[in-house]
């Protein structure tokens, strides 16, 4: 095992970025950042309060009403998103170890997340410049076309599994409408979150476009969420946080777009290719550690195939490799937070009482210290197990066995949660209605989350509000303003004419 990888230069203090300026709250409150491997605190960031959130929302709002940002032509904010997006490129590695660092995500896949975040704003530069809006004639009489402008001061919550990533698919679509913003990263990962603030300095954006607020979301999170001057939430984290968010944002009517939590099925078919089966289910609840929303964490397999599905489930999973996040032999790193860690602990302990332990089931013998827990298979888990139907967030799977379509399809849709689904079968007819009947907003057939730009991702019950993605973010951001205009004669009825005569 590596010997545990320090990134150099590493920030002793994490201010926010308000007008252009990085700056410590107010308050002068700070809370302390940790190291996932080693849980040792190895910077202070500023904690921010109300008067902080009323600082950037005020910078914010002047960028809006007086800046150049919004009135920009579409091709100008593409340059600058563009040159966002070499900026990411180029600091690839750099950008890796300090999400590794912060997250305790493989060294592996915390690279994948770089390049993705710079590919978000490439996506969204050329969408803006070949958005077009509708227009329609009435010959003779009246032409009606759509004016879209940008809304104002867009309020982004992002969380801690794939921060610098997540923080992308917002702040893009968002800066790309004209827009401006203040970001409220997760207090558990604000590390790559104050990059941001050099890379849009250096790409141009003008100053108070972009803010930045470091704390906890019920302080910090909260004052933006109640903010009047914020007329947009976009939220990514968990279902109670948002249900919070939901009521908080009700009474100055925000337009809200949040992605919840998630439970997500995976269903086997007795015809499946199985190796193929097999890699994506691994992959799709061991990858990030667990810690991802669209986690295929219930796996439902034909019982015709189910045993033999669950021991070479089971031993590929009791080799996947558990250890330092920057070891690039690592497939699964460290939990990012010890609260985080003893929640995922609790939950395996909770599943040995509900179903048939195969593999994992705590902390790997090698790794005395740190948010380890080795990936965690159950087998015969029942519908109404807590580890079936809560959200777990972490290495750990539940494997449940269907006789037919229906039940199948009934145990799938068991959940509060809709927010993905993963079918696996070679029978058409059978992929397609199955799909389409599945209680989810994103369905994969025979492939593992492998997503499209251009397609909505969001989703359904207590997993969402909304969508974004491709033309979906650009609605979000946006005001769609319908203009007519008459080009005859107006024959409107002349109330009280009579009368004047």
């Amino acid at each position: 095992m590596a010997e545990h990888y320090v990134p150099d230069d590493l920030p002793t203090r994490i201010r926010h970025y308000i007008d252009g300026e990085f700056v410590d709250s107010v308050s002068g409150r700070t809370f302390d950042v940790l190291d996932p491997v080693s849980n040792e605190t190895y910077a202070t960031a500023a904690a921010g309060q109300k008067e902080d959130i009323d600082l950037a929302v005020a910078a914010a709002r002047k960028a809006f009403t007086a800046g150049p940002w919004p009135k920009m032509k579409p091709r100008e904010r593409a340059r600058i998103l563009n040159k966002i997006a070499d900026a990411v490129e180029a600091q690839e590695t750099r950008l890796a170890q300090l999400e590794t660092f912060d997250t305790g995500l493989p060294i592996t896949q915390a690279r994948g997340q770089a390049l993705r975040a710079a590919e978000n704003f490439r996506f969204f530069a050329d969408l803006v410049v070949a958005q077009f809006d509708d227009a329609m004639k009435v010959p003779g009489a009246q032409i009606n076309y759509v004016n879209r402008k940008p809304i104002g001061v867009a309020g982004l919550i992002t969380p801690w599994n794939t921060p610098f990533m997540l923080e992308s698919w917002k702040l893009a679509p968002a800066l790309a409408t004209g827009n401006t913003v203040v970001l409220k990263p997760a207090e558990f990962t604000p590390l790559s979150a104050s990059l941001w603030a050099r890379i849009f300095q250096d790409a141009g954006l003008p100053d108070g476009v972009f803010n930045l607020v470091n704390g906890l979301g019920e302080e910090a999170g909260d004052a933006l969420v109640k903010h009047p001057d914020v007329p947009l939430i976009s939220f990514t984290g968990e279902t109670t946080t948002g249900q919070t968010i939901f009521r908080n944002a009700a009474e100055n009517l925000k337009g809200l777009s949040m992605e919840l939590g998630g439970k997500s099925p995976a269903i086997i078919f007795a015809d499946a290719d199985l190796d193929a089966a097999i890699d994506s289910t691994l992959f799709g609840v061991f990858s990030l550690n667990g810690e991802r929303c669209t986690a295929g964490s219930r796996i439902l397999v034909h019982q015709d195939i189910y045993e033999e599905f669950c021991e070479k489930y089971a031993a590929r999973a009791k080799n996947i490799v558990v250890g330092d996040p920057h070891d690039p032999r690592t497939e699964v790193g460290a939990l990012v937070h010890p609260e985080h860690y003893a929640k995922v602990a609790s939950y395996v302990e909770i599943g040995k009482t509900e179903g048939r332990l195969l593999a994992g089931g705590g902390r790997p013998d090698h790794l005395p210290e740190g948010n380890y827990i080795a990936p965690t298979v159950f087998a015969d888990v029942a519908a109404d197990a807590r580890i079936f139907q809560e959200e777990i967030f972490g290495p750990v799977v539940a494997i449940t066995p269907f006789a037919d379509d229906a039940e199948a399809l009934a145990l799938a849709n068991n959940s509060k949660y809709g927010l993905a689904g993963y079918v696996w079968t070679n029978d058409l007819t059978r992929a397609h209605n199955f799909s389409q009947n599945l209680d989810a907003g994103m369905v994969w057939l025979n492939s593992h989350n492998v997503r499209d730009l251009r397609t909505p991702f969001g989703g359904v019950k207590a997993s969402g509000l909304g969508h974004e993605g491709g033309y979906r973010s650009i609605d979000f951001y946006t005001d769609q303003q319908a203009v007519h205009i008459t080009l005859g004669t107006v024959h409107t009825p002349r109330f009280g004419a009579a009368a004047a005569q």
